[in-house]
């Protein structure tokens, strides 16, 4: 399965409550920690809710 290294560039003070949220299950709850999450529609959908606050790329094997 394939991989997506997701970091956190933003910080969610100002945001809704929600995106707060979105990043503690990805694993961000931090400025510029990084999680490497498997490819699948539950993480793709979360990253595009808080897109303006990480960076994201495929980890190549």
């Amino acid at each position: 399965m394939a991989k997506i290294r997701v970091k956190q560039v933003k910080s969610p003070i100002g945001r809704k409550g929600v995106q707060r949220k979105i990043l503690i299950s990805l694993g961000l709850n931090k400025m510029n920690r990084e999680n490497i999450l498997d490819e699948n529609p539950a993480v793709i959908g979360m990253i595009n809710k808080v897109k303006h606050l990480v960076k994201f790329e495929k980890v190549q094997k």
